[in-house]
């Protein structure tokens, strides 16, 4: 019983002892995972002093690259918002990676900086010419909504002298067809007073006719 007692006597001292141990690995680990943290952007820093020369012959009205750095457990060079250039597992080996649909892919490894900016240009050159294709495949659309939009806005905001063309044959066909008009109504009139006429001199002469009979007989 005494061996039992003097052994748990000692074991919170031991449990001491193994916190501070690990305390002071972790510590160390710490150091050295800052240390190698640093070295890491130093060696990207590099690489993006050497790329600005390609950046800056980007035009300003294209927006596609906002270079700039991820302070993360591993630092990142981003090129844009899918292509990224970070150190590979020894700390010494340049990677650069896009983001695609499937995951991510590789496109170029090296230890050496002119290697890399040549593999970072040409991955902007790749990228301008998809948005100049993709801004070509747009332009046919775009065109027919700048046409649509013409169209719609054309009757209000057409000029006043424009639009007087279309009332001035309307005023020109107007008398013509006024007085085409005047001379069906005369000779309709003229027809209707000729058979009125004529009406009345067929029932005069029936009432003559009628008249002489009653009074001399019959007409021989």
């Amino acid at each position: 019983m005494e061996q039992v007692k003097g052994g748990t006597a000692d074991e919170p001292g031991a449990l001491r002892s193994a916190v501070r141990r690990a305390r002071v690995e972790q510590a160390e680990r710490s150091d050295v995972t800052a240390e190698l943290r640093g070295a890491e952007f130093a060696r990207l820093d590099m690489l993006f002093e050497a790329f600005k020369p390609i950046l800056a012959q980007v035009p300003a009205e294209i927006d596609l690259f906002d270079a700039g750095f991820s302070y993360g457990e591993r630092p990142r060079l981003f090129i844009d918002m899918i292509a990224f250039v970070e150190m590979a597992h020894d700390r010494r080996v340049y990677r650069l990676v896009q983001e695609t649909r499937h995951g991510r892919i590789v496109l170029a490894e090296n230890e050496r900086i002119p290697p890399m900016v040549e593999a970072m240009t040409d991955y902007v050159a790749r990228r301008l010419v998809e948005r100049q294709l993709a801004l070509a495949a747009l332009a046919p659309h775009l065109a027919q909504q700048d046409a649509q939009k013409a169209a719609a806005a054309a009757p209000v905001t057409a000029p006043a002298h424009q639009a007087a063309p279309q009332t001035k044959p309307r005023a020109r066909l107007w008398p013509g067809f006024a007085g085409a008009l005047l001379f069906v109504i005369e000779l309709l009139g003229s027809i209707v007073l000729f058979v009125l006429l004529a009406g009345a001199s067929y029932l005069a002469w029936r009432a003559g006719e009628a008249w002489w009979v009653s009074h001399f007989g019959k007409i021989v």
